[in-house]
């Protein structure tokens, strides 16, 4: 028998060391899903991580909820850059809540398990997901397109990034989603537009570099080809932070 194919393996994190940090999943999947076993296997998936709690909801009665995600301002977000699995979203019956939260992780397997199980539940009448943690909404075949990837999507399909212009004409370039890694989101801010793709380009390998286990601490230099005496680290924000729903790593672009 051929093996099967790996679509999300459970990358090892060669710079991981214990620590504190908390990994936070949460989607939402919308569609009328059949009361049957989710057949994650083929994915590779042993089923939900137990620290995955998985709860079902009848759409109508869900759109009372406060955290509703598909009203203002994020529902216009998404009817905007996704109409169509905005439509399939919206008129889907049911919608199934996962959220989990566990201690830092040697290697992705938590995140192999549950992107198995959403394979899964797309198989059996899912018609679309969202990945609050990115500010995205993907049909069922979207979804797939970017991850059911033969050994696995780039990590960088799992995060954000993002560039804004400043009042001074300067760019800020940054990350949303790595706390599906338990790291800082990436925040390169005073970016000059001459700079804006190689910015991009750092962020990139900086996302790898956490999502494999790195860690920056406070003042800590990170050495780039062109810039004298590099860029220093500043950590700051929370969960509770609009701007990035996560503790975050700033770093100034110099004058």
């Amino acid at each position: 028998m051929s093996n099967p194919v790996t679509y999300f393996p459970a990358w090892q994190r060669p710079h991981w060391q214990p620590n504190d940090e908390e990994v936070i999943l949460q989607f939402y999947v919308f569609g009328n899903v059949q009361p049957t076993r989710v057949p994650s296997a083929p994915y590779g998936s042993d089923g939900l991580p137990q620290e995955v709690q998985l709860s079902s909801h009848h759409h109508q009665v869900l759109r009372d909820w406060e955290g509703y995600p598909l009203k203002a301002p994020l529902g216009d977000l998404f009817k905007h850059d996704a109409p169509e699995a905005y439509e399939k979203a919206l008129a889907a019956p049911q919608v199934l809540v996962l959220h989990g939260r566990f201690k830092d992780q040697p290697d992705t397997g938590y995140l192999r398990d549950t992107f198995g199980v959403l394979a899964g539940l797309l198989d059996i009448g899912g018609v679309a997901i969202l990945d609050p943690q990115i500010l995205t909404l993907f049909d069922a075949d979207e979804w797939r397109q970017r991850y059911l990837v033969r050994d696995g999507a780039p990590l960088r399909s799992h995060v954000l990034i993002l560039r804004d212009e400043d009042e001074a004409g300067r760019y800020w370039v940054h990350t949303r989603g790595m706390r599906k890694f338990g790291r800082p989101d990436i925040s390169l801010k005073n970016v000059p537009e001459c700079d804006v793709d190689r910015a991009g380009a750092l962020c990139q390998r900086l996302i790898e570099l956490e999502a494999l286990g790195a860690h920056f601490e406070q003042g800590q230099t990170l050495d780039v080809d062109g810039i004298v005496g590099g860029l220093i680290a500043e950590l700051g924000g929370g969960y509770d932070d609009p701007q990035f729903n996560n503790t975050h790593v700033t770093f100034y672009w110099p004058d």
